[in-house]
């Protein structure tokens, strides 16, 4: 860090005996060689020759670890003004209003999760942030103390190789869960299908997934397994209700009644306000054969409601067709 002297105002006079050794020794430590340390020649100006390289060396440390802290404060400020506006973020205006009238609270746990993602990902780089500059400094202090840097960075790339070998698997979950995070690929309370597992997010780490089926069986699943993810809880969901009747039943009518049954649902606001995001579709007949036509009738929803919504619609063409006399077919 600090150049070499070849001069100074305040050298000694060489002819009084045992100035210029004690002077030499001062500057040999400060570094001969060069005049290019400001920091040796102010010192050797204004304190005893036999002091300066002392001084200079405890204050070269004091300024290595007062500048890592200054720059992991300014790294860790910046992450976290970053990390705040991706936890205020907003919502998609497609569903931003459905969602706020919600009333089983669906916009603040999509607000809620987003904090969760977003503080989690600051978490791990304050963490990453901390291990570099801290590391450098140590470095930087460990090559003042005049330890031989090569042998050590030598043998930290040995260990990292034999880590990297080691503990590739672990590796592997590590960087999967960090892209699963930053891509929002599913949260906390999603239902997904991993191929391997489907069920409920529980628990989300930079490691496993924890879900839980519908027979309440908990599943770990480790990241750098999942090669591909179904969600079923993002964005919008669809609900599909296939109604079976008989071949030589009046199709204008049928299509007419469960019209009639999907304009109803739609004008209800306990389930317009809260649950449907488009009118019903009907489309007509899906499939014919010899013994049934099958109609369908389809529902834009808001995530992970597509079952209730079906539910609800399979009820109201049952009540329906019975009292239409209708009688629904085996397919």
């Amino acid at each position: 860090m600090f150049l070499p002297v070849l001069e100074s105002s305040a050298s000694p006079d060489p002819t009084i005996p045992g100035l210029q050794e004690a002077a030499q020794n001062a500057m040999t430590m400060c570094g001969v060689n060069s005049n290019d340390d400001p920091l040796c020649v102010t010192l050797l100006t204004m304190l005893p020759a036999n002091w300066a390289s002392p001084v200079a060396w405890g204050i070269s440390l004091i300024l290595i670890v007062a500048v890592a802290l200054i720059v992991r404060a300014v790294l860790h400020r910046l992450i976290n003004r970053v990390i705040r506006r991706a936890a205020d973020g907003v919502m998609p205006e497609r569903l931003r209003v459905k969602m706020s009238t919600s009333f089983d609270g669906t916009a603040a746990v999509l607000t809620e999760r987003r904090r969760q993602r977003a503080e989690t990902l600051g978490s791990v780089l304050s963490s990453l942030i901390s291990i570099i500059v801290f590391g450098t400094a140590a470095l930087m202090i460990l090559g003042r103390f005049g330890m031989n840097l090569a042998p050590v960075l030598t043998s930290v790339g040995i260990l990292g190789v034999a880590v990297g070998f080691g503990a590739q698997e672990l590796v592997k979950d590590f960087i999967a869960g960090m892209f699963m995070l930053m891509e929002d690929q599913y949260g906390v309370g999603d239902l997904i299908d991993t191929g391997a597992a489907a069920g409920t997010v529980e628990a989300v780490t930079l490691r496993i997934t924890r879900l839980r089926d519908a027979d309440g069986r908990v599943w770990y699943v480790r990241n750098g397994t999942i090669t591909r993810i179904g969600n079923d809880s993002q964005g919008w969901s669809r609900a599909l209700v296939d109604v079976p009747v008989a071949y030589d039943a009046d199709i204008s009518g049928i299509r007419d009644l469960l019209k009639e049954i999907a304009g109803a649902i739609w004008e209800d606001p306990g389930f317009r306000d809260v649950a449907i995001v488009e009118e019903p579709q009907v489309y007509g007949l899906e499939q014919i054969s010899d013994k049934a036509m099958i109609f369908r009738i389809t529902v834009k929803t808001v995530p992970a409601h597509q079952a209730e919504i079906a539910r609800e619609l399979r009820m109201r063409v049952k009540w329906a067709l019975d009292r239409a006399g209708i009688p629904l077919a085996g397919v």
